[in-house]
């Protein structure tokens, strides 16, 4: 089930997130090439992690810290996929400016895409209870957090 979590996510934000984009500011290659490498290793560290050398217990999908993982990934990508929404939406064709986004959790926390994003691999790493996935959810809260208050300011 973890595995199959972190694949979906995968596909939405490499295929199908990347399509949803209009037009934009164009991502520096150097950031792109960071990007990718970073999700190459990650990736491969997760799948690695989760399909060779993480054990769980018989019933570890009952079990409360699975549950409740599960459920906040799953929220945090909610959260994730209807604040890109909103984001996406903001300006009108040909429209250019900064707009404050409302609606959703924007109308709580400002930077309501990364909050989401957070949120969604700390639960992940609950789910999992594996040192890559805590490791992975820091890396996030680190990045992103830093970005959010960037963005707050």
């Amino acid at each position: 089930v973890n595995t199959i979590g972190f694949l979906f996510y995968v596909f939405y934000r490499a295929l199908i997130f990347p399509l949803l984009i209009r037009e934009g500011k164009p991502t520096p290659f150097f950031t792109f090439v960071l990007a990718l490498l970073f999700c190459v290793f990650n990736g491969y560290l997760q799948g690695r992690s989760l399909t060779t050398y993480a054990t769980y217990p018989p019933g570890w999908l009952g079990d409360s810290r699975f549950i409740t993982g599960f459920l906040g990934w799953l929220i945090g990508m909610a959260i994730n996929i209807h604040s890109d929404h909103i984001l996406r939406n903001l300006r009108k064709p040909g429209e250019t400016g900064y707009k404050i986004p409302r609606g959703g959790m924007f109308e709580y926390v400002s930077g309501a895409n990364f909050f989401g994003e957070i949120l969604e691999w700390f639960g992940f790493a609950l789910a999992c209870c594996t040192i890559e996935s805590l490791a992975f959810a820091l890396s996030t809260l680190f990045i992103l957090g830093s970005r959010a208050r960037q963005h707050h300011k």
